[in-house]
């Protein structure tokens, strides 16, 4: 059974958004659901929804990192928070992953002093899966976590995009791209064309060349598209934007509906170890409960395992 640890003080919402998704959650048989938190709390959103808490394990946990603090700092300075304790027993195998959607920045210092990098890796991503109009998925990477990349960074966060198709998207071979404001090799800032020049030249992937913004979503789109985290963050928050109007507008559609972050739980952060999902900080239960199936997901797929490539 695989054990998933999920931060229950993280999120706008939190703790109880977070401990209703994980009661959804626990239907599901192939888990075992640890709650990282303030077990009195916990425990008392449970019996008020009707829930047996004792199906969870609960690690106590009297302190919390907010989004207010400054995450390295706060991940030295609260040893008895729910993300730094998920991250101690995440790296000494008592669970198989780590899920929050708490502070964004100590998940990444978590990841980056808790946990091993992949070999060749010199920095952990996270990506984001958008819908294409054909019914599939493109994996857009770097989303957040570093706002200033290396073309070398780029190389990186391609090949690990690339065993991430292969292995949670089932894309048997596919196709990455670069993105940038032309299609043209000689586009761009000088990282990006640096970047064009090393895909071009030292990948082992299906490298198709520059992506442009229009071109994401449509049917020729390729499988992966890379850009650093800052690109890529502002990328993903305009898409968001444009599906709240859709909403707003109470707009009904069967492929905009499609990009409710409710329905993707969270993403997986790429080139560490051990599997970490980080969700939205708005999360609802609904996406709560998703983030624990996007868990489930990654480990079944055995990504970690498939990084091996690397060695």
């Amino acid at each position: 059974m695989l054990k998933i640890g999920l931060d229950a003080m993280g999120g706008d919402f939190a703790p109880l958004n977070a401990v209703l998704g994980a009661i959804d959650a626990s239907a599901h048989k192939d888990i075992q659901i640890w709650l990282f938190g303030d077990r009195e709390i916990i425990t008392g959103i449970c019996n008020n929804a009707g829930f047996d808490p004792g199906r969870f394990v609960i690690i106590d946990c009297k302190d919390n990192i907010l989004f207010t603090d400054h995450p390295v700092s706060a991940f030295h300075r609260k040893r008895e928070s729910s993300i730094v304790k998920g991250f101690q027993l995440l790296e000494s195998g008592d669970i198989d992953a780590f899920a929050s959607a708490g502070n964004t920045g100590a998940m990444m210092v978590g990841c980056s002093l808790t946990l091993n990098m992949i070999n060749k890796i010199s920095r952990p991503c996270i990506s984001v899966e958008l819908p294409l109009i054909n019914g599939n998925k493109v994996l857009l990477l770097d989303v957040g976590f570093n706002a200033d990349c290396r073309p070398d960074n780029l190389l990186q966060f391609g090949a690990l995009g690339n065993i991430y198709s292969k292995s949670v998207l089932g894309v048997k071979e596919p196709k990455v791209g670069l993105l940038n404001i032309g299609a043209e090799s000689g586009k761009g800032n000088l990282n990006v064309k640096e970047a064009y020049t090393l895909f071009s030249e030292g990948s082992d992937f299906n490298f198709i060349g520059n992506i442009e913004p229009d071109n994401i979503f449509t049917d020729s789109c390729a499988d992966v598209v890379v850009t650093d985290g800052f690109t890529g963050n502002l990328f993903l928050k305009q898409a968001e934007a444009l599906y709240n109007i859709v909403c707003k507008r109470e707009i009904e559609d069967a492929y905009l509906s499609r990009f409710n972050y409710e329905l993707y739980g969270g993403t997986a952060v790429l080139g560490v170890s051990s599997v970490v999902i980080i969700g939205h900080g708005r999360s609802s239960s609904a996406a709560i409960a998703n983030m624990i199936f996007k868990a489930e997901s990654v480990l079944k797929s055995r990504l970690i395992e498939n990084f091996n490539i690397f060695a």
